[in-house]
């Protein structure tokens, strides 16, 4: 497995090395190939990371910001991933940041499927970074396990970089179970996937997938597992 663990005795020691990563990446990015693309997942665990990396005086209008997965709900409705990124990302130094969501118009997600894969099928390849988190169920983006569209996600040789995802409800997921989501071969696309962690439970749960094979019950481990790109994990108590 190509994993480096970059473990912290500490959350302030991560944010700050993590978003030192992640701005060195991007400048790379942008010298190797004159635009950088981020992808981005939402959630409390990478909010602050975001927060300084906002303050980094980057040529962020040279970095396209994009989601890695988003609820079907609207901006101004509880959950949304665009509205987080916009609050935490896209401020101070980053607000010059183009930025591409992934809610459309249309009424369910299968129907937004199109569009969102001909957005991202636009976006400059490889992207340059990749931060994905994971859930105490062992989901990361929107692949949950035994989701519908699940398998589909998972395929790499399938070539979407986009999948609608129907989760089944728990209290991972809560009310919004449908999702669009990165598919694992757009994830692979990506020149460095980081996965950021942290607590002892997201740890355990870390371990748990890593001894297991089961793609599907932990989806998690398509990511760790799929031996073609290096992963970079983060992680502080």
């Amino acid at each position: 497995m190509m994993i480096e663990e970059k473990f912290f005795p500490d959350r302030e020691r991560l944010i700050q090395a993590l978003a030192n990563d992640c701005a060195s990446k991007l400048q790379q990015g942008i010298k190797d190939s004159g635009r950088a693309t981020f992808l981005v997942s939402g959630g409390s665990t990478p909010e602050p990371v975001y927060r300084e990396l906002s303050k980094r005086p980057l040529p962020w209008s040279d970095i396209t910001v994009a989601l890695v997965d988003e609820r079907w709900v609207e901006k101004n409705e509880g959950g949304s991933n665009h509205a987080f990124i916009e609050k935490s990302l896209l401020q101070n130094a980053a607000a010059e940041a183009p930025f591409l969501g992934m809610k459309t118009l249309h009424a369910n997600a299968a129907q937004g499927e199109a569009e969102c894969e001909r957005a991202y099928g636009e976006l400059p390849r490889p992207f340059d970074i990749c931060l994905l988190g994971m859930g105490s169920d062992g989901h990361t983006a929107s692949l949950f396990p035994h989701a519908e569209g699940l398998e589909a996600a998972l395929d790499v040789n399938g070539g979407s970089l986009c999948k609608a995802i129907t989760a089944q409800q728990s209290a991972v997921t809560g009310a919004h179970t449908e999702r669009m989501t990165l598919t694992l071969a757009a994830i692979l696309q990506a020149r460095d996937i980081k996965l950021l962690i942290t607590g002892e439970d997201k740890l355990k749960v870390y371990r748990e997938a890593l001894l297991g094979s089961d793609e599907l019950e932990m989806p998690i481990r398509s990511i760790l597992k799929q031996g073609l790109k290096a992963v970079t994990v983060y992680w502080a108590p």
